[in-house]
């Protein structure tokens, strides 16, 4: 059986999905994976079906050098933001793989979240590319693994309501005491007492 790098905390309630050697660049699967992380699962469907439409757009927070800017970023807090399609393409099949794996154990499809989601770095492919005077240079692909772990969230309970505490019955005898010291100069110190008694 294939080794993910995290176990879920409760097996019988998750499901898994993977991918090996994908032939899709890194960077952009890396960004996009950590925009979807601890998403609902129609969440991060609709999320990434608006990525390849160009409708919404991922953010670039670590590989971000020469990214440009956009205005949908806004919403994320962030200034850098692409669409990758390719990745996003990608990332919804194995959603839909992920979905698929969760029917079979009969989990709720509808209460999934992206508990773990991890890209990392594949073997590189070589291919060589020629250039003037005969030279050849390197044209590398930077493929990579990605696996995902999605858990059926539990429903919140709200809690009973608790009753109201009902006031304590005073004697008279206090009552009349309370009246007493009312106007009383030192009422703070001798009304509490009465109260303990």
């Amino acid at each position: 059986m294939v080794r993910y790098s995290l176990d879920p905390e409760n097996p019988t309630k998750s499901c898994k999905s993977r991918g090996s050697n994908l032939r899709v660049h890194f960077k952009n699967t890396c960004e996009t994976a950590q925009a979807i992380k601890r998403m609902h699962i129609r969440k991060a469907t609709k999320y990434l079906k608006d990525v390849t439409l160009k409708k919404q757009c991922v953010p670039f927070r670590r590989y971000n050098g020469g990214i440009g800017r956009c205005a949908q970023v806004k919403q994320w807090g962030w200034t850098q933001g692409r669409w990758p399609r390719k990745s996003a393409d990608f990332l919804l099949h194995m959603l839909k793989n992920a979905e698929s794996n969760a029917e079979l154990k009969g989990l709720d499809v509808d209460s999934l979240v992206i508990e773990h989601i991890q890209v990392n770095k594949a073997p590189t492919m070589r291919r060589r590319t020629y250039r003037a005077h005969g030279r050849i240079n390197p044209y590398m692909s930077s493929p990579c693994h990605v696996e995902m772990i999605l858990t059926e969230k539990e429903q919140i309970v709200p809690k009973p309501e608790e009753e109201v505490a009902q006031k304590k019955k005073i004697s008279q005898k206090k009552q009349k005491l309370m009246k007493i010291f009312a106007n009383h100069i030192y009422a703070k110190d001798i009304i509490p007492r009465i109260y303990k008694e």
